[in-house]
């Protein structure tokens, strides 16, 4: 019975509490403060690398690109027979694609030209073929594409400019959507045909030429030998993107570890002033307890309830305003640091990833550290002689 909990020391440190309301209510505000900071950031990184991790897993496995004096250039459809001539390549698709900009809402489009009848590069083009019948003069669109679309009426078709300035109408076949809104948030699928036609792109030329590998380790080798082959192109690797979008995640990232370091400092400049020492009136009340008949166990319990009601509660108020901040507002601010902000792409959402592991970070970065800074000092008074605490 000697660990029950004492209800009468918990409402002792309550009442405790209520007698200094301002000097609390400052550290309750501090607290929550920098908590909802610092989980906010912590939830915004875990979205988006989430979206980064699944957005680059989709990516083709190996990209090739037609250089020109530096610049890229139109491929031709002939060097899909000289790739798959290499040993080791299971697959290689001359892509039509490019961006389609939106002069009305300032947004660019991603336009996707894919064929029925050929394997597609990405399991989440296969779904799309197969639930839904693609033919010439429609066009299946995203989420996102939906809702820009919406906005400016066009609800059942959508109007091309094509490179000659005549009009190209399309119908809308039907909207679509993937686990990852970076994949698919502003993509309009149609028909190579029509894209070809939109693009101005002649029917032996394409954009680029995704190459699939059926040993994934000899993927840098297939690469090697199609720049071998081809000294012209520029070979993209899916582990190229993968670096490339870490070193951009790992530099936006800095900024937030800079806001991170302030946030953390500024908390310990708090708790710096909670180990530093008690004020007289805490030394007296802690004496008169003592005199009373407290013993420092019951001292040390008291102000153990008093530190922890205090940052848990602001533990618990600072991670609910970030949970709604970033994941019902979309964490304006803090989410264009990462993603960026731009009148050319199309919104995009946070992911909800709940992440035990970023909460009791949190947890473990806040709440302990602050009931040491307080029962530390609490203990070195209270084993005082309750007479000479009081004097």
């Amino acid at each position: 019975m000697k660990n029950k909990i004492n209800m009468h020391l918990i409402e002792y440190a309550i009442n405790s509490i209520l007698r200094q309301k301002s000097k609390n209510f400052f550290i309750v505000f501090v607290f929550t403060v920098l908590t909802t900071i610092l989980s906010s950031v912590f939830f915004v990184t875990n979205s988006i690398k989430y979206e980064l991790d699944a957005t680059v897993d989709a990516l083709p496995q190996i990209i090739v690109q037609e250089m020109k004096a530096g610049r890229y250039n139109d491929i031709d459809v002939d060097k899909v027979d000289g790739i798959l001539g290499i040993t080791g390549v299971e697959d290689a698709v001359a892509r039509v694609w490019g961006y389609y900009y939106f002069e009305h809402m300032g947004v660019n489009f991603s336009i996707v030209g894919l064929y029925e009848y050929e394997k597609q590069y990405k399991e989440s083009f296969t779904k799309i073929i197969d639930s839904t019948k693609l033919t010439e003069n429609s066009i299946l669109i995203g989420a996102g594409v939906a809702d820009v679309m919406k906005k400016s009426f066009y609800k059942d078709y959508f109007n091309f400019i094509k490179s000659d300035g005549t009009l190209k109408k399309m119908d809308i076949a039907g909207v679509f959507t993937h686990d990852t809104l970076l994949e698919s948030n502003d993509v309009i699928v149609m028909s190579k045909t029509d894209a070809r036609e939109i693009f101005d792109l002649e029917d032996e030329k394409a954009i680029d030429i995704v190459v699939t590998v059926a040993n994934p380790e000899e993927i840098a080798t297939i690469a090697s030998k199609i720049e071998l082959m081809y000294p012209n192109t520029r070979v993209i690797t899916s582990e190229d993107i993968r670096v490339s979008y870490q070193n951009l995640f790992n530099y936006k990232s800095g900024m937030f570890l800079a806001l991170f370091i302030i946030s953390i400092f500024t908390f310990f400049i708090i708790v710096y002033d909670r180990a530093s020492g008690l004020s007289s009136e805490q030394k007296r009340e802690i004496g008169i307890l003592k005199a009373i008949g407290w013993k420092v166990d019951d001292v040390l319990k008291e102000k153990f309830y008093e530190a922890f009601i205090i940052s848990f509660f602001s533990y618990i108020v600072g991670v609910s305003i970030a949970f709604f901040y970033v994941y019902f507002l979309q964490a304006p601010i803090i989410r264009d640091i990462f993603v960026g902000y731009s009148e050319l792409k199309v919104a995009l959402e946070l992911p909800f990833i709940f992440d035990l592991q970023t909460l009791f970070l949190v947890f473990f970065l806040s709440v302990p550290i602050y009931i040491a800074a307080t029962i530390i000092p609490s203990w070195r008074v209270a084993t005082l002689e309750a007479d000479e605490v009081i004097r």
